[in-house]
């Protein structure tokens, strides 16, 4: 026997009007309105979400680490830009949760591996001119005065 059709709820047809609702309902603690389900997802997301920014920003200061090194003649100013604009919105993550201070060291490892084809690609450079392993400390990537020498 066919299950009936669901009828979509706020959530599966407007999400915009449906965060707006539901925060209506907490803030005026309609306990009874509230979609818990959908609502303890959106706020594990928000988390996630958090993670995915900061993990975001560090491929960039690795790639622009690795560039600052290895083609110190092509150096400029969009790139300490760049390095100091991220480095800036990753202590701003942190500074609103910081329960997430380690977690740029747990990351950084894994994202040297995209950074390092990536600089690879930009500079064009093969990627064995990049050592294997991150060159670089958690300390020297969230550092806003760290600008690696040339090797």
């Amino acid at each position: 026997m066919a299950e009936p059709l669901k009828k979509p709820t706020l959530y599966d047809t407007d999400f915009h009007a449906w965060t707006l609702d539901q925060a209506a309902k907490l803030r005026a603690r309609a306990h009874n309105g509230i979609d818990w389900d959908h609502a303890a997802e959106e706020i594990e997301s928000l988390g996630r979400s958090q993670r995915n920014e900061i993990r975001s920003r560090i491929l960039v200061v690795l790639i622009h680490l690795l560039k600052w090194r290895y083609q110190p003649d092509q150096r400029s100013s969009g790139w300490k830009g760049t390095l100091l604009e991220q480095r800036s919105r990753i202590a701003d993550e942190i500074e609103d949760s910081p329960s997430l201070r380690d977690f740029p060291a747990t990351v950084l490892e894994r994202e040297y591996r995209p950074a390092r084809l990536k600089a690879a690609g930009e500079t064009g450079l093969p990627e064995s001119a990049f050592p294997s392993a991150c060159p670089f400390t958690i300390e020297q990537v969230l550092d806003p005065d760290f600008y690696p020498e040339a090797s």
